[in-house]
Parts: C-alpha cells; sequence; structure tokens
C-alpha cells in the first residue's frame, strides 16, 4: 500500500484516507491539530476506547449520534448515568453497543469530574513527547505504541481509567495532536510543519 494518496483535489494526503470524504475530511481538519480541554480530550478518550478492535471511520460515522446520547461528552453529565442510561444505550443501534464499552466511559467521566478544572489537558499533555525533526517517510515508520502512550496508559489505569491502552492511548495523541505523523508529502506535513 502507498503512503501517500492524492485526493479529487489534487493534494497529497497519508494513504489511510483512502477515497472516503468523511475519512479526508477528519484528516484535513483534526488529525495531528493539537486539541485541549477536559471535555474534547474525555471525548477522544471515550470514542478511542469505542474504537478499540473497530475501525476509526465506524467511530468517526457514529460520532454525532454518540456525541448526542452521551451528553455531548459534559463528564459531569455523563457520570450522572445510571443502570437505565446504560439499557437505554444498549439499545441504540446508532453507536457502539458494547456494554464494557459504555461502563468504562461513565466510570472514567466520573474520574475526570473529580478531577480539577484542566487536570486531565495537562496531564494527558504531559505525556507528548518533543516534536521531531524528522517525520515518517512511510507508514512503517509509524509506530503503534510509544513509550510515550505505554505510560500515558500506565499513568491514567493507576487512576482508575479503563480502555486505555498504550496502543489506543497511542491513537489519541495521534488524533489530538500530542504527536503529528502526516507522512513526508502530506499536504497537511507541510502546513503543520
Amino acid at each position: 500500500m502507498p503512503s501517500l494518496l492524492t485526493g479529487p483535489d489534487g493534494r497529497a494526503r497519508c494513504a489511510w484516507v483512502g477515497d472516503d470524504a468523511e475519512y479526508r475530511r477528519y484528516h484535513d481538519e483534526e488529525w495531528g491539530t493539537p486539541l485541549h480541554g477536559d471535555r474534547a480530550l474525555f471525548e477522544k478518550m471515550a470514542l478511542e476506547g469505542f474504537q478499540a478492535g473497530l475501525s476509526w471511520i465506524t467511530i468517526l460515522r457514529k460520532r454525532p449520534r454518540f456525541r448526542e446520547v452521551f451528553a455531548g461528552f459534559e463528564p459531569e453529565a455523563v457520570a450522572a448515568f445510571d443502570e437505565s442510561d446504560v439499557e437505554r444505550l444498549m439499545g441504540d443501534a446508532g453507536i457502539i453497543r458494547n456494554r464494557a464499552k459504555i461502563e468504562a466511559t461513565i466510570g472514567n467521566a466520573g474520574l475526570v469530574r473529580d478531577m480539577a478544572e484542566g487536570e486531565l489537558d495537562a496531564l494527558m499533555w504531559s505525556f507528548a513527547p518533543a516534536p521531531t525533526a524528522r517525520r515518517p517517510g512511510e507508514f512503517a515508520d509509524v509506530p503503534a505504541v510509544t513509550p510515550e502512550s505505554t505510560a500515558m496508559s500506565k499513568e491514567l489505569r493507576r487512576r482508575g481509567f479503563r480502555f486505555v491502552g498504550a496502543t489506543t492511548m497511542y491513537a489519541l495523541m495521534q488524533s489530538a495532536g500530542m504527536v503529528d505523523d502526516h507522512i513526508e508529502g502530506c499536504w497537511r506535513a507541510a502546513e503543520l510543519g
């Protein structure tokens, strides 16, 4: 598989985008762009947890419904969910109906709610590695796990968070711009510097 793909607009992009318009939008507007804020990072954590074992495009397509049924991923609201909410979510075909992931999201929301404002943001960003002078030349150069994502996962687990494995946390780091894995030659690589 090539590492770059030229889209219908003539721009070279990371090839994982394929020809899907939503993936293209996500790649161009979100992936690798620094994201801050406890609510926003809690949402990323929750969605990355739901993604485990599935493709990210599945989550992207279901994200509007996830946001609707999970109260906009406001930690205080989600932390207040009870067993009737779990059953409501288990019956909603618009999301991933996995009881363990739903319960983990509710439990994780309670942990975020109990943190000081800005604490989740500061904690997660404390694991962001220093930017590297060299960007990946091809997909084979992009890791699935790094020492930083492993350390983030361990600390989150120590604090009681669930569905925050090292691979899942590296995907979050990429998505939230803590690392920039746009392939050399991708138009976003040039834009982000």
